[in-house]
């Protein structure tokens, strides 16, 4: 009897002949998940980053392995419907039972000269190493080579999980634009703490981050909360976000940025916020099937250099998500890839003066099946003032 909801099993299954697919056009032998989020898209389990090696071996035919630590075993759910499940102890060697799983292709004898094998791009360097050394002849390739291509064009049912994510991220986002979330005279680790606990309250099965910046650490962009207190006319940069798990898979994320102003804002702040709000707004109309990913980069940044702070916007526009926070395609000046439906990636210019103020505005943003944008996320793109 299926252990596993009929969607979850369909959705793994097609994922993995997508895989043979791309091995075999690109003359692949097998594919090796260890760490990473590979593992969990195709299987379902995630590993724990312990030592051990847990490790799937996917080869161009017969069943997928997966070589799990012994006391691992437990975890792992849906072994017979999608793979082999082979556990080690201790006192066995699991580099050697990988490469016997390998050379048992056909290249025994040969010390796996036939192989090329793409492995994880996480894995381990001491696995890699070791696989290298117990098979000298193979041929190796980043695992991504394989799957990114796959993962960047969500299914229905991932689809379906980042809509869900995006929603609960839009809760929390209208709680905090709404006064629900207390500012003035706090710490900004007090409201990432309190920013954390709705995320998880509105269904998020994990919090990824919750950066929450005011005043000058506004201006960094990744600034780790900490013990400084929010004070009033002020911008704080709240970019927050999660792993949502829908119907028990595998958790997808949601990833939100929202500014807002502690108390009526300076015309400088507000003139600035009218070219982030209209970068970011013209940049997510942008987004279409058959457009370059760096065109929607372009567009935003194009907005913000005429009004002349191009040298404060320091990083990229986007960056696709999925079952990881940061993954393929990346809105960026250089990736020449054409945008199609399923793709999923964030639009978060942001424009930060060093030690004054910064302020960044994040969709999620899918193109849809009618080539067009469709953003997951609604709440208030407006420079809310809270003044509480």
């Amino acid at each position: 009897m299926s252990t596993l909801p009929d969607r979850a099993r369909a959705a793994r299954l097609g994922r993995m002949a997508r895989v043979r697919n791309r091995m075999d056009e690109l003359g692949m032998d097998a594919l090796l998940l260890s760490h990473g989020a590979d593992l969990p898209w195709l299987t379902g389990y995630r590993a724990m980053p312990l030592e051990r090696l847990t490790m799937l071996v996917l080869r161009s035919a017969g069943d997928p392995v997966l070589v799990v630590p012994a006391l691992e075993a437990p975890r792992v759910a849906g072994a017979d419907e999608l793979f082999t499940l082979l556990p080690w102890t201790d006192d066995q060697d699991p580099i050697e039972l990988v490469a016997s799983i390998l050379t048992g292709t056909g290249a025994a004898g040969t010390g796996g000269a036939a192989l090329r094998c793409a492995i994880s791009d996480r894995a381990w360097a001491t696995t890699v190493l070791a696989l290298q050394r117990r098979l000298p002849a193979a041929r190796w390739a980043e695992a991504s080579t394989v799957t990114s291509p796959i993962r960047a064009v969500k299914d229905d049912a991932e689809l379906a999980a980042l809509r869900m994510a995006g929603s609960a991220a839009d809760r929390v986002a209208a709680e905090l634009q709404g006064g629900g979330i207390g500012l003035i005279g706090r710490k900004e680790s007090e409201v990432s703490g309190q920013i954390a606990g709705l995320l998880i309250e509105e269904g998020h099965q994990q919090v990824n981050f919750a950066i929450v910046g005011s005043g000058p650490n506004a201006a960094s962009p990744h600034h780790e909360p900490a013990g400084r207190v929010i004070g009033r006319g002020e911008t704080v940069v709240c970019d927050f976000g999660g792993s949502y798990s829908l119907d028990g898979d595998v958790g997808y994320c949601s990833d939100i940025t929202r500014t807002v102003v502690t108390g009526s804002p300076s015309t400088e702040i507000d003139e600035c916020y009218q070219v982030l709000f209209a970068a970011q707004q013209a940049a997510v109309l942008s987004a279409r099937a058959g457009v370059r990913a760096e065109h929607v980069d372009h567009v935003a940044r194009e907005i913000i250099h005429d009004a002349g702070f191009g040298h404060l916007f320091v990083h990229r526009t986007g960056h696709g998500i999925g079952i990881e926070e940061h993954e393929d395609p990346y809105v960026v000046s250089g990736n020449e890839e054409p945008l199609q439906p399923g793709h999923a990636f964030s639009v978060e210019p942001g424009i930060y003066w060093p030690d004054r103020f910064g302020m960044r505005l994040e969709d999620i943003v899918v193109i849809g099946d009618d080539g067009g944008p469709e953003a997951l996320n609604s709440a208030d793109h407006r420079l809310v003032v809270v003044d509480v």
